[in-house]
């Protein structure tokens, strides 16, 4: 049972503005490693409705580091693991046209198309109801949502929950 998950922020509607990233990486059915970062989105600019979601302002980001300088630590947890995130085609795309905007080449994490994705995993076992916050409710997982790295921990946990099947 080895893989990470990840989530993603955004400062925009554009997938290329990602402000803050969660990962977890689980080996062997537990976690191993927990990162959570700020990311300086291009310009620092900001869309209110975005903010206002995840509370992440431009005065937040100022200082933080750009995607080009956590890459390095984003390619040691992801590279050639099984990617899980909720809504795995939004995150997939925050990475892609994040990594794409720098000039940074997708194809060498070596993580395939698709993503496992919490959101279809959860749906195809009838839930009405499969968004973070009532999935994490339905299982008495903790969540801050919206952190980044809460929400990333938060699938993890589905994740294994859907592998290893202890509750119904």
């Amino acid at each position: 049972m080895n893989f990470v998950a990840i989530d993603f922020e955004t400062a925009t509607s554009y997938p290329d503005s990602a402000c803050a990233v969660g990962i977890v990486s689980v080996v062997d059915g537990l976690v191993a490693e927990e990162y959570y970062t700020l990311i300086q989105p291009p310009n620092n600019e900001y869309n209110f409705h975005n903010t206002r979601v995840h509370g992440i302002t431009a005065k937040d980001t100022l200082l933080a580091p750009s995607f080009a300088d956590i890459y390095p630590k984003v390619k040691e947890l992801m590279q050639g693991r099984q990617v899980v995130a909720h809504n795995e085609s939004f995150d997939r795309n925050v990475l892609y046209q994040t990594m794409t905007a720098f000039d940074l080449n997708y194809n060498e994490l070596n993580i395939g198309s698709k993503w496992e994705c919490t959101v279809k995993i959860f749906r195809k076992k009838g839930l009405s109801k499969v968004n973070l916050a009532a999935c994490c409710d339905r299982y008495d997982i903790p969540l801050d949502h919206h952190n980044a790295l809460s929400d990333a921990k938060a699938c993890a946990q589905l994740y294994l929950i859907h592998k290893i099947p202890l509750f119904s």
